[in-house]
């Protein structure tokens, strides 16, 4: 990477073909990178690097990032947009699907950050974990999101201390954003105005301006929400 004004490199994006994970690939490219999608459903063409993937197959999202990684000569960045969400009071969400939460949105981003790191340090590159506001603040019936998204937060701070000087890692911990993340929640648990929720492509602009960074300098971690929003502090 140019140290001067760095461009985002080959970036692999989890959750790529929608909501937040969509916008980060569409800044990257704007910014000059090349992104390659990881996404259970990804979406064809656009002469974006695309694989079918569940991140929660460990197994599968190694041999994924091998293949991305070979393809490109290698990798500059992970960011690890992809997530899931099941609302209800921790009696009421079936046992399977709460821990499909955790597996998601905690383990996946272990499993594809585990797998990219040996490519990230020949590059001295980065990795940009996705959390949330609700991985600072807890609220009823979002047990296995608060969850997920506090061990996220705490997997990517040990994260930076252990690979410190080898690859830059950020936390990036978004509010709510206008995305189909919500469509198929009860209607109690959708957003009553989402006014007050933020345009992904705000959040995907703080995505590269952590890839942006020189190498020595990090951003350790950005919370970005809407003015109004009040999941945070």
């Amino acid at each position: 990477m140019n140290d001067t004004f760095p461009r985002p490199g080959r970036v692999l994006v989890t959750g790529g073909a929608s909501g937040l994970g969509a916008a980060v690939v569409h800044a990257v490219r704007t910014a000059g990178g090349q992104p390659i999608v990881l996404d259970r459903d990804p979406v064809p063409g656009d002469g974006v690097l695309s694989f079918a993937v569940d991140v929660s197959d460990r197994v599968a999202v190694g041999a994924a990032v091998l293949e991305a990684a070979d393809a490109l000569d290698g990798l500059d960045a992970v960011v690890t947009a992809a997530g899931i969400d099941r609302c209800g009071r921790l009696d009421e969400v079936e046992a399977a699907e709460w821990e499909r939460v955790i597996m998601v949105n905690l383990l996946g981003t272990v499993n594809v950050v585990r797998a990219a790191l040996p490519h990230l340090r020949q590059t001295h590159g980065r990795v940009v974990t996705v959390a949330s506001s609700l991985g600072l603040k807890a609220v009823s019936d979002a047990t296995a999101y608060c969850a997920s998204k506090f061990g996220v937060i705490g997997f990517t701070r040990a994260l930076a201390a252990e690979t410190r000087g080898q690859i830059g890692v950020t936390t990036l911990i978004p509010a709510g954003m206008r995305t189909r993340f919500f469509d198929d929640r009860d209607e109690k648990y959708r957003p009553k105005d989402d006014s007050k929720l933020n345009d992904p492509a705000r959040v995907a602009a703080a995505v590269t301006f952590a890839l942006a960074q020189p190498t020595g300098c990090e951003v350790r971690e950005l919370v970005i929400t809407h003015e109004e929003d009040d999941s945070w502090p």
